[in-house]
């Protein structure tokens, strides 16, 4: 997610992801009887938009009938509002030049916005796009951020989420992702959908749609036939952007420099998942 992070990308969650077909045999049958991991769904596209190929996209919602975007990289930083149908930004807010701007969610009638390792946390006028606050001493990296009945669902890279109060920013409970009962790091970008987390896992083509109460990940969206169609190279240029638009229930991703953001629809596979990359777990507790 990182441009100072230097690491491989990887391809996967693993063993190509590791998804089991059809039983060929009554032994695979009983063990595909007993599997109790995520549904695997694959993403059809409904719709194509245009994105800005310089938007290094951190954060991403739906808000009153238009998008809203969260970009990084020091001294490019930004909030802004997009029009959905050309791209173009209707009105935008610089983040301070020496921050990396990260997530962003709505809480009533503001924005906040999360900053990678400066510690700092911005609020913004929902409707102006204004800036309100900031506070400058937040302990933790700032990846991902969403809002929920709870409060504000926070991501650090980590396989914990935290739960914030909205106001203060200080924990009330943590949330331990796993995956196949293994911990599930890298989590990113993060949006609230029907009472379920979904994020972005870095640097792989997937989605996990995650249960709020245990942490346990209920699905796992299947993007690489269309992270393969992108026309962008570099390691930076990922999938990374959730954006739901609850009243037409409509579901939107794009990547970081990216030309192109996309409706998808998601269709339930019968594929199993069992096993992933290392790369993506915690080695310590």
């Amino acid at each position: 997610m990182k441009l100072r992070i230097s690491l491989l990308a990887f391809a996967a969650l693993a063993c190509a992801p590791s998804f089991a077909q059809e039983a060929a045999t009554p032994a695979t049958s009983a063990v595909e009887e007993q599997y109790s991991g995520p549904t695997v769904y694959r993403a059809e596209i409904v719709a194509t938009y245009p994105h800005d190929s310089g938007a290094f996209t951190q954060g991403l919602l739906w808000h009153d009938g238009s998008l809203f975007e969260s970009t990084g990289q020091e001294g490019q930083s930004v909030v802004r509002e997009v029009d959905l149908e050309t791209g173009e930004t209707t009105q935008e807010r610089a983040i301070p030049a020496d921050q990396f701007g990260e997530g962003i969610a709505l809480w009533e009638d503001e924005f906040v916005s999360l900053t990678w390792r400066d510690g700092a946390i911005h609020r913004w006028d929902a409707d102006t796009l204004e800036p309100l606050s900031s506070r400058e001493d937040y302990p933790l990296e700032g990846w991902g951020l969403t809002s929920s009945a709870e409060g504000l669902i926070h991501s650090d890279g980590s396989a914990t989420l935290r739960v914030l109060d909205p106001e203060t920013y200080e924990v009330r409970r943590t949330i331990v992702v796993t995956l196949n009962g293994r911990p599930l790091r890298r989590l990113n970008e993060l949006e609230m959908i029907d009472g379920l987390i979904y994020a972005n896992v870095w640097q792989a083509p997937f989605i996990v749609a995650i249960d709020p109460a245990d942490g346990a990940v209920k699905k796992l969206i299947d993007l690489r036939d269309l992270v393969e169609t992108i026309p962008v190279t570099g390691t930076d240029a990922v999938l990374n952007g959730i954006a739901w638009d609850a009243e037409n229930r409509r579901l939107f991703v794009t990547g970081k420099l990216w030309p192109k953001l996309y409706e998808i629809r998601l269709a339930e596979t019968d594929a199993k998942v069992n096993c992933i990359s290392p790369s993506l777990l915690h080695r310590h507790p």
